[in-house]
């Protein structure tokens, strides 16, 4: 299923963020020094299962609900 990692990703800035655009840059700024470019993603990227591993990772570090795989 194409997407999957932008919409984790979107799930993860949303869920930190809950609509402070200060906090959704550092939380961006977190996952791009996690090695997870979010500006890379879009929804017609392929998904990548290491990405993914990582993505869910950065998930659960961050103490954010993603859906299971």
């Amino acid at each position: 299923m194409a997407g999957q990692i932008k919409r984790l990703i979107d799930s993860i800035i949303q869920q930190r963020a809950k609509g402070d655009p200060l906090i959704a840059i550092m939380t961006k700024s977190k996952l791009v020094l996690r090695g997870v470019d979010p500006d890379r993603f879009n929804s017609e990227s392929e998904d990548n299962p290491e990405v993914l591993t990582i993505v869910r990772a950065i998930a659960a570090e961050l103490a954010t609900k993603v859906e299971p795989s």
